[in-house]
């Protein structure tokens, strides 16, 4: 039996009001073969007192970091991080229908080889950024399937420390695309959920008319039912108020009896969408409990490209979603494609992004934000009951360089340490000499 004790943590769980304060006292964290035997204040004294053999139980003092369940990136493009600068990928307009032409035009020449060298540099980067959980889309509408092939190989090679969810998904549209031999993207979407795509995906907002858009939705849920699959839709990303996929999206998810399983990702329109519309969305909303994915850097660059002034910031509701009981994470989305230069897997950036463009910066909020990176995220894969600190789970967590979640959220704190299953995947330090007194 492997045995670990973690001693001398603040513990924030992620659920409402588990905010680690630094009065709150340290706790102590027992790791039993990879998963958590128990979680509770004084254990370092009282084990050895209830007749616990601690001979050869490896002691960890983690001095008074914070600890949280790993995070979660629940909107991310292994297949296209790295080729912003690729001959022919440069989105000049910056606009997100520009970038998926210049995916279009230069993906042809994609090796299996090629996207996963360099997913697995992006992987690298989130880990350290203390993420364990994330869920890709894999570009379909390629008669070759490259990338859904190349993640699904990554996708076992690495399971022991990362856990990566795969979309199939229509890149260039269900009915829109039409590949050389007269298969459609809906065709190539199913395929891959036969070669084991964990969702279906969707892009009706990018379909050459409304119909396609709805036929397609009502394709995303038949094929998720087919299959037994989760569903993940790129929905309504554009400012345009009149693009309502989601409301669709929801209905056919609530009479199908698998909201909890729908994810709508971006819903950007809702940000255009007036008061008395999105009033009544909610209803609905709420009794489908689907999920939202909201990739807000991505976004605010994405988005009002087509305003002047005033311009819009071109997120979702994350503050009313959130304020409604309807369930919010947070993704990354692109890491330097055509539709982003930027990008480094840090989801403390992206935290911090989407407090302040959402508005969420009361003192409540701000404790109550890791939620967004994890509980909530766990929440969107479908993994909540094998996800969290709790006694029996797997014995996966993060420690965090601050002490409360405030600090966290404030100093958008680095990670010290990630451990899967009871093995730590690494540690960091950070150490800086001085000549003032200032530091």
């Amino acid at each position: 039996m492997t045995r670990t004790l973690f001693t001398n943590a603040h513990i924030a769980t992620g659920e409402s009001g588990s905010t680690a304060a630094q009065t709150a006292s340290l706790q102590d964290i027992l790791v039993e073969d990879g998963r958590f035997a128990a979680i509770g204040e004084g254990l370092a004294a009282s084990l050895p007192a209830q007749g616990y053999d601690t001979t050869g139980l490896d002691v960890v003092d983690l001095g008074g970091k914070l600890v949280t369940p790993p995070f979660c990136d629940t909107h991310l493009h292994l297949d296209y991080v790295f080729t912003a600068r690729k001959p022919g990928a440069v989105n000049e307009s910056g606009t997100l229908f520009e970038g998926i032409q210049r995916w279009s035009d230069t993906k042809s020449d994609l090796t299996i080889d090629d996207i996963k060298t360099r997913a697995r540099t992006a992987i690298g980067m989130e880990l350290r950024h203390g993420v364990q959980f994330i869920r890709s889309h894999a570009d379909v509408t390629d008669p070759n399937l490259t990338s859904l092939k190349a993640l699904l190989e990554l996708k076992e090679e690495l399971k022991d420390t990362v856990t990566i969810q795969i979309v199939s998904f229509p890149q260039e549209g269900m009915y829109s695309y039409v590949g050389p031999h007269g298969e459609s993207g809906a065709d190539l979407v199913e395929e891959g959920l036969r070669m084991g795509a964990d969702c279906v995906g969707g892009i009706p907002h990018f379909e050459q008319c409304r119909e396609f858009g709805e036929r397609s939705m009502h394709t995303v849920v038949e094929l998720a039912s087919k299959y037994d699959r989760l569903i993940d839709v790129h929905c309504d990303e554009t400012d345009d108020p009149n693009s309502r996929y989601v409301e669709l999206l929801a209905a056919l998810a609530y009479r199908a009896g698998i909201g909890e399983r729908t994810t709508a990702s971006h819903t950007c329109s809702l940000g255009s969408a007036d008061n008395a519309y999105f009033f009544h969305l909610t209803k609905l909303l709420k009794a489908a409990h689907v999920n939202f994915a909201c990739a807000p850097t991505e976004n605010l660059y994405l988005q009002g490209r087509q305003d002047t002034f005033p311009k819009r910031r071109g997120i979702t509701r994350v503050k009313e979603l959130t304020d409604a009981g309807i369930n919010v994470s947070l993704g990354q989305d692109s890491m330097q494609d055509p539709w982003y230069p930027l990008g480094n897997g840090n989801m403390m950036i992206i935290l911090d992004y989407v407090l302040h463009v959402a508005q969420m910066m009361s003192f409540p909020e701000i404790d109550d934000a890791m939620k967004f990176l994890t509980v909530n995220g766990a929440t969107t894969l479908g993994m909540r009951d094998s996800y969290g600190l709790e006694a029996g789970r797997p014995a996966n967590f993060v420690v965090l360089d601050a002490d409360s979640v405030f600090d966290a959220v404030y100093q958008r704190c680095d990670v010290l340490r990630s451990v899967r299953e009871g093995r730590t995947l690494f540690t960091a330090a950070t150490t800086v000499e001085s000549s003032t007194d200032l530091l």
